[in-house]
């Protein structure tokens, strides 16, 4: 198993500081929050695209994921979810990122149009994805929260570049098993987004394993060769604790020890 945690924890940190605080402790790579409030999103210029790419391989650390916002099955014309689609492809690519997150957005729950709305999206934007060696990955989040809802999507696309991020805590709020979910995803899934919270009442972030998500069960269903990325959403919550060294240290060490233990998952 190998591991990343998301920028996402780190809001508006220097990209030296984020992979810095990864070689130290133990992760492999960061999933890169894509938003103009960070040092790299779809709007940046090729030269510091470069230099980012530069600051990453001299601390050894790579890039997972570009955790972008299109909005796949949101209503609307097509146009400009495409043209965001290959901004995020082509930021991925130029940081030799395998994986480029985008959400369902569909509003409320799924329905007929919405499912259409993505894989009519999706499959647009798959092949020129797969051509440059990106796989677009149908978070399960917001309108299609379970992986029932995201496998049901990704079937109808049919194509390789288009994948599944499973992240535990929704499939969990839409009540699914861990082994449902991973089952359900099948081959679409494309990694694995860990975090914990207080309750299904208080989506704080917490360290994993003090709050109440089944991440045994998750990381005894997941690849065994894939990846476990822990997206600490404190730019969300302000509130939470600061995602310092030593949090990040056990956080990679609890991992580690679920994955070792895995027969003792729930």
């Amino acid at each position: 198993m190998r591991y990343a945690f998301s920028t996402l924890g780190l809001p508006g940190a220097p990209l030296a500081r984020s992979a810095a605080l990864a070689a130290r402790h133990g992760y492999d790579a960061l999933e890169l929050r894509a938003h103009p409030e960070e040092p790299l999103h779809p709007g940046s210029p090729s030269g510091d695209r470069a230099v980012g790419l530069r600051t990453l391989t001299r601390a050894g650390v790579s890039v997972l994921g570009v955790a972008g916002y299109a909005r796949v099955a949101a209503p609307g014309p097509d146009g400009p979810v495409l043209d965001e689609l290959r901004s995020l492809v082509r930021l991925a690519a130029d940081l030799e990122a395998p994986y480029v997150r985008v959400f369902p957005g569909g509003g409320g729950l799924p329905g007929p149009e919405a499912d259409a709305n993505a894989v009519r999206r999706m499959g647009e934007a798959a092949p020129h994805a797969q051509d440059i060696g990106v796989r677009i990955l149908l978070e399960t989040h917001d309108s299609h929260r379970t992986a029932a809802d995201a496998g049901r999507v990704l079937d109808a696309v049919g194509h390789p570049a288009a994948g599944a991020l499973w992240d535990v805590l929704h499939t969990w709020l839409g009540g699914e098993r861990p082994a449902e979910s991973r089952r359900l995803l099948g081959p679409h899934l494309g990694y694995v987004q860990v975090k914990d919270v207080a309750s299904a009442d208080d989506l704080t972030p917490v360290a994993l394993g003090a709050g109440v998500l089944p991440l045994a069960g998750a990381v005894a269903a997941a690849p065994a060769d894939g990846w476990l990325c822990w997206e600490y959403e404190r730019r969300w919550y302000p509130g939470a604790a600061e995602l310092a060294g030593h949090r990040l240290r056990r956080g990679r060490e609890y991992l580690e020890g679920l994955v070792v233990h895995g027969d003792q998952a729930e």
